[in-house]
């Protein structure tokens, strides 16, 4: 007796056994149950989703002996046909072998002519979107206008490659990923019904894995099936799949943000010398980091099931949320770059060597330029300051002080980047040969050393002086002279239009040939 894989054996054969696409089966639900039949039909979506089982099952529902209904009786013969392939009214087309205009034309031949079995001559066309352009021509028009007995189901992953024409022709139903827990949900459910054993957190494994395919998730399962002898373990899914468990994840992410490089590569040796997929554990990583953040913010959604739920729990409270941010964002460059990087290892290790090098910028409470202190050090978080030794010669050159600091930014028009650094940034005070700045933590993830020294530099030009930078990061709620000089703008802008909207000859255009005023087009051309 021949096999038939779990994507075939578990196949959906009514509209209530789809899975994951309520949105397009309450709509076909009630097409059927209130007789409005279309004669078109495009279903679009990622791979494995349902949309050519939804196709069959449609093509069910309109030919059951007991009539068009949203719960065909699966026993009848148009509905056994259906369900075995080989209902003569059901005509399958794959258009990826078949994009030629003379396909199309041949295919077309027969629509004339009443069906041969069934109440409705169904056109099933995979891939429509591989069709030619004269073939989508050679369509159109019994697309639009088709005998009262002839319906169109159309399938397609890339709906933005169909002409607007197909589309405006069609009833259209983009079908979703399914979720991950929706998959071990559907999965369990089948796997109890057929007494296959299995662990919970195998099928969650199987269910991310499947990438919002439902398809996929089956072969999968068959997969997995065969590799643990007819068993779903967790172990046995992980070495399959490449993965790791989440308990040396976690103890890699609290190493991590220990900044304890031995602990790093301890826990990360059984990994590397047990032949894992580097890409594999990156993911499982990002899902593991993922779940901590969510648990950061939203603790109920922790899900109690999990073994590892009381560890995420725990570094969601002792690890910084941008810290876990900062990892994230490391472990997606990591996943994108890893093929690059001349040997998996070492892309792997350097992802993990990025994780300790980097570190999150804090951000100071807001401090109001009057309450700055005008003698004592700033306390300044991560301040950034330069090796190089600089003698100063007087405090005479700082008549600059804090009040006209915006005004000296203006004057001394600094190149590129450095201007637009430092107009985000108040001076603080000035000590001796020491300039104090805040930069605004919004603009500050350009700040590092050699962007700071190439600031110095400019700044000793126009001051003609030696002179040493201090640049902090802080949340500043004072005007910098970036805000400044916007705020003129602004007011500029307005004082222009306030103008115009005053000027007689304006209003005599207005009056005599009903203008109007484009305020978009008035520019202010003098820099501030």
């Amino acid at each position: 007796m021949s096999y038939h894989v779990l994507a075939r054996q578990w196949r959906p054969k009514t509209l209530q056994e789809v899975v994951g696409q309520d949105h397009v089966v309450r709509a076909l639900n009630n097409a059927l149950t209130h007789q409005r039949l279309h004669h078109a039909y495009l279903f679009s979506g990622t791979r494995g989703v349902g949309k050519t089982t939804l196709a069959r099952i449609l093509a069910a529902c309109l030919n059951c002996e007991q009539g068009v209904t949203a719960q065909p009786c699966g026993e009848c013969s148009a509905c056994v046909a259906v369900a075995a392939g080989r209902f003569m009214d059901l005509i399958e087309v794959d258009a990826a072998s078949r994009t030629k205009v003379e396909d199309t034309r041949d295919l077309l031949e027969n629509v004339p002519y009443a069906p041969t079995v069934g109440r409705f001559k169904v056109y099933l066309i995979d891939e429509v979107h591989m069709l030619s352009t004269h073939s989508f021509n050679a369509l159109l028009k019994t697309l639009e206008e088709p005998p009262s007995h002839v319906k169109f189901l159309l399938a397609t992953t890339e709906p933005q490659k169909l002409p607007a024409t197909v589309l405006s022709r069609c009833l259209q139903f983009n079908l979703k990923r399914v979720p991950a827990e929706r998959i071990a949900t559907y999965l369990e459910q089948q796997l109890t019904t057929a007494q296959i054993n299995f662990e919970p957190a195998a099928l969650r494994l199987l269910g991310r894995a499947a990438a919002g395919s439902l398809r996929d998730a089956l072969s999968l399962t068959d997969q997995a099936l065969a590799f643990g002898d007819n068993r779903l373990l967790t172990d046995d899914v992980q070495t399959m799949l490449g993965s790791v468990a989440q308990a040396p994840l976690c103890d890699l992410i609290a190493a991590l943000a220990s900044e304890d490089a031995q602990a790093v590569f301890v826990t990360v040796q059984p990994l590397l010398e047990g032949g894992a997929d580097y890409y594999a554990v990156v993911e499982d990583l990002l899902s593991v980091l993922h779940r901590i953040a969510v648990a950061q913010v939203v603790p109920e959604r922790i899900d109690k099931t999990d073994p590892e739920a009381g560890r995420i729990q725990e570094l969601a409270k002792t690890i910084a949320p941008e810290t876990i941010q900062l990892f994230y964002q490391l472990g997606l460059h990591a996943r994108r770059d890893l093929p690059l990087a001349p040997d998996p290892r070492d892309g792997f290790e350097m992802a993990l060597l990025r994780m300790l090098a980097f570190k999150p910028v804090e951000s100071l409470a807001p401090v109001p330029l009057e309450s700055m202190p005008q003698h004592e050090p700033a306390t300044a978080a991560n301040p950034i300051a330069l090796e190089t030794p600089i003698t100063a010669s007087s405090d005479a050159v700082l008549e600059l002080n804090p009040q006209n600091w915006s005004t000296y930014i203006k004057q001394w028009q600094l190149d590129g980047l450095v201007g637009n650094m430092l107009s985000h940034c108040i001076l603080q005070r000035i000590d001796a040969n020491t300039l104090f700045l805040h930069m605004d933590q919004a603009h500050a993830a350009l700040l590092n050393r050699d962007y700071t020294r190439r600031i110095e530099q400019q700044v000793q030009e126009k001051l003609g002086k030696p002179i040493k930078l201090k640049i902090s990061v802080s949340n500043i709620t004072i005007e910098t002279p970036a805000v400044s000089q916007q705020r003129q703008q602004c007011e500029q802008q307005q004082q222009a239009l306030e103008s115009l909207h005053k000027d007689p000859h304006v209003n005599t255009l207005r009056q005599h040939f009903n203008a109007s005023l484009d305020e978009r087009s008035v520019t202010i051309n003098d820099a501030l």
